[in-house]
């Protein structure tokens, strides 16, 4: 059955603080699944392929090279008039903050049941953390906004716009010395049925006043 989700973002005067903590939470549990899985070291999503790419020619921390490119993905908003939100910040901090401290405690895996593990388990949770931050309809991360709004400015659909944006990521990061893998097979056939699942159960609704 189709879902039926409003999830575009909304003022913040109700529920400010039980939105704001699902927002900081999400966001948490989605810099730790990213960790998880740059250690299972059996593939990473498109735009963490370029992370760890960018990560071993410059030297910086996955965190800092995943928050250098958020702030350059939001200068590609500026000409296409998309408007952030505490989200769109909240994502930059929090995930590039939250990804380095999480990989500081968990070591790169060497054994194929741990990997297949932190695959798994990072595919699943980042799915679950998608779905509670973007629930709490508090304004798109620097990359879903890139999405929108070259499909508003050019016509073309989110899946054509999506798919071409993460090809191009995908294959820089790839030449940059990225991990492809079998977990970027899995993440992109999982995330977006995962995420979808799990949207129902989180997403903020509006109280109808009486």
């Amino acid at each position: 059955m189709a879902l039926n989700l409003d999830l575009k973002p909304v003022g913040i005067s109700q529920d400010t603080t039980r939105r704001s903590l699902q927002l900081v939470g999400g966001l948490a549990l989605y810099g730790g699944s990213m960790a998880m899985l740059t250690r299972s070291g059996l593939g990473l999503d498109p735009w963490d392929v370029l992370h760890e790419g960018l990560m071993k020619i410059t030297g910086l921390s996955f965190g800092t090279v995943t928050a250098i490119a958020s702030v350059l993905v939001l200068l590609l908003w500026i000409p296409l008039r998309q408007r952030p939100g505490i989200g769109t910040a909240a994502n930059v901090v929090v995930i590039s903050l939250t990804v380095d401290l999480v990989r500081l405690f968990l070591p790169d895996q060497d054994v194929l049941g741990w990997q297949i593990f932190n695959l798994v388990a990072g595919v699943v949770l980042n799915g679950l953390a998608a779905a509670i931050y973007v629930g709490a309809r508090l304004g798109p991360g620097p990359r879903d906004g890139l999405m929108t709004g070259l499909a508003a400015r050019t016509g073309k659909s989110i899946r054509l716009v999506r798919t071409l944006i993460e090809i191009t990521v995908l294959a820089a990061g790839w030449l940059l010395g990225g991990t492809v893998g079998v977990g970027t097979v899995l993440y992109a056939l999982a995330i977006g049925p995962l995420t979808q699942a799990f949207l129902p159960y989180v997403v903020w609704r509006e109280r109808a006043h009486a």
